[in-house]
């Protein structure tokens, strides 16, 4: 049996107002996406960092 390991990801995308959200999936779980970010790079920092709290929690 082969496992999912790729459980965990975090998805940025530009919304219609120019600026930048992420959605943040953990362990198949969806998180509600945090937007107003200026940049992409900003987007994808704090998501993966919200991704390495919620692994440290674990």
């Amino acid at each position: 049996m082969v496992l999912n390991t790729n459980l965990s990801s975090v998805k940025t995308v530009l919304l219609r107002n120019g600026t930048w959200a992420f959605v943040l999936v953990y362990r198949g779980v969806t998180y509600p996406m945090q937007s107003g970010y200026p940049t992409e790079l900003a987007a994808k920092a704090f998501g993966e960092t919200a991704l390495k709290a919620l692994e440290a929690q674990r």
